[in-house]
């Protein structure tokens, strides 16, 4: 008997339909045989479907079964069909009759016991069946409040190969799972710290704010202990708050990577991600095998932080500068392609040499010129052409730790940066871009109005600093969005002369 079951399979963080179909056959020889394409995990399900089939009270009578994965022309990969293979099983040995095949997409990982394993993938897999116009979902119950976002389809729950075929055959009424996306927000948006729990750095917070205002990449140079680890975890919290478009996108990245905490169905905060320095560049931007989203693309919608800037490995950095002017990461592979999102704002922090005290008025430096050089050398010129604000963090002075005063909250500084958003939004309306970052080069010469003596100041500048064309539009972007949070139409000289300040290394590079 022939059977037919729809599935979903995952590919990057988009999903496709699958067909899987189940013939059972009589007069050949006793087997199990799958096609279409499968990996090693999908081969090995024949034997774990036979045992949960088994252990959840069905007989197994010896016949030959041909599993056929449709399209035969996509590699399939993974453990996640076994469910429906169990369950296209069961209708080919005629143990369950049901019309309700063709209205549900099914997905599930099965134990040697019938039991259900989550998945990753989840919400991708269940906005594809939302597009593909099915009635719902079943899959492991694990998995159902991250499903249940979609809220247009019905999510079925289930824990075991026997409550599936249940929900089938009527001998089990499942409830579809129901989420409230809006209260999930409200209660999951909320962050553990805030701005104006740092004491001082007053024009390091500005910077900050700058940069935030126009999604422009930022470095901070400074001793050991003067806060910039600090002010960079606070950076999602000074940024506006994820739409539910960008939640999505976000969500089903940490899906496929299997990183959502048990329990959680949304990322309703901004990401920031804080690899460590010796994370290799599959790690960073993804790679492997079977291609999997790096702290790149995890970073998307948020915070890339790289402590210790010059402790990378350069060529892992080095990997950077095509994602960051692209915003997305294509991983290529014998098995697959996949393309993963990598909008994101990335923060950097160095010390100014070696020992981490070069310029220190209290403490002394003891690395020798040449140290110093090749400590900053490692960061390449290129690299640092896509950082468009360097500001030097200073050691905090005992005043500042002991004051009881507090600096502008989050709260504060967010709705400044989101009036500064709303401008750039409206500018940009017709484009795909969002941000003054993002500006092209005929948007540049629109938008980027220099009155005479901001034009004077930035000629002479690019004169002694020796900047290159990037790091010329770099200035020019930085200064238009200085320029809209004073809600000014032109760029006049003090936003010039801002702008210009927030270049540290290229004028360190020229001494």
């Amino acid at each position: 008997m022939l059977a037919g079951v729809k599935s979903v399979a995952v590919c990057g963080i988009e999903a496709f339909m699958l067909e899987i179909e189940v013939n059972v056959t009589y007069g050949q020889l006793p087997a199990t045989v799958v096609i279409g394409l499968p990996d090693a995990a999908v081969k090995e399900c024949r034997d774990r479907v036979r045992s949960a089939i088994k252990n959840s009270g069905y007989k197994f009578p010896v016949k030959h079964v041909t599993i056929n994965l449709a399209p035969g022309d996509i590699k399939k990969e993974g453990p996640v069909f076994e469910l429906p293979i169990a369950i296209g099983t069961l209708v080919g040995l005629d143990h369950i009759r049901t019309s309700k095949l063709s209205d549900y997409a099914i997905i599930g990982e099965l134990a040697l016991n019938g039991k259900l394993r989550p998945i990753k993938g989840a919400l991708s897999v269940a906005i594809k069946c939302a597009e593909a116009g099915l009635k719902g979902v079943v899959l492991p119950y694990e998995n159902a409040r991250e499903a249940a976002v979609v809220n247009s389809i019905d999510v079925i729950p289930v824990r075991d190969l026997k409550e599936a075929a249940g929900f089938f055959t009527g001998d089990f009424k499942i409830e579809p799972y129901a989420v409230n996306l809006d209260e999930i927000f409200k209660k999951e948006s909320n962050y553990c710290v805030d701005f104006s729990d740092v004491k001082g750095q007053e024009h390091v917070k500005r910077a900050l704010m700058v940069a935030v205002a126009g999604a422009h990449n930022v470095i901070m140079i400074g001793p050991p202990g003067s806060g910039k680890t600090m002010l960079a975890q606070r950076l999602p919290t000074i940024m506006p708050e994820l739409t539910q478009e960008e939640s999505l996108e976000t969500t089903k990245i940490y899906s496929i990577a299997g990183l959502l905490d048990h329990g959680q169905s949304i990322v309703a905060t901004r990401p920031f991600r804080s690899p460590h320095h010796a994370i290799s560049a599959a790690g960073l931007i993804g790679g492997g095998t079977i291609p999997k989203p790096g702290e790149i693309s995890l970073s998307h919608h948020g915070v890339l932080f790289l402590d210790e800037l010059p402790e990378f490995d350069r060529k892992t950095l080095e990997a950077l500068r095509q994602p960051l002017e692209s915003c997305m990461i294509t991983i290529s592979r014998a098995a697959a392609t996949v393309a993963y999102p990598a909008e994101l704002m990335l923060v950097a922090a160095v010390n100014p040499c070696p020992c981490g005290f070069y310029g220190d008025l209290k403490r002394v430096c003891r690395c020798s010129p040449r140290q110093i050089q090749n400590y900053m050398s490692k960061i390449s010129g290129p690299l640092m052409d896509r950082i468009d604000i360097h500001v030097e963090v200073p050691a905090i002075q005992y005043s500042e730790l002991a004051s009881a005063a507090t600096g502008e909250s989050s709260e504060e500084i967010r709705g400044k940066v989101r009036t500064v958003r709303e401008i750039q939004r409206d500018r940009f309306n017709k484009t795909k871009f969002k941000t003054n970052a993002r500006m092209t080069s005929k948007m540049i010469k629109e938008h980027c109005k220099l009155e005479p003596e901001a034009e004077l100041m930035l000629q002479q500048a690019m004169m002694s600093l020796g900047l290159s064309a990037r790091g010329y539009t770099k200035i020019l972007k930085v200064s238009r969005t200085i320029a809209d949070l004073e809600s000014s139409t032109n760029i006049a000289l003090e936003h010039i002369t801002e702008a210009l300040q927030y270049r540290n290394l290229d004028r360190n590079f020229v001494e």
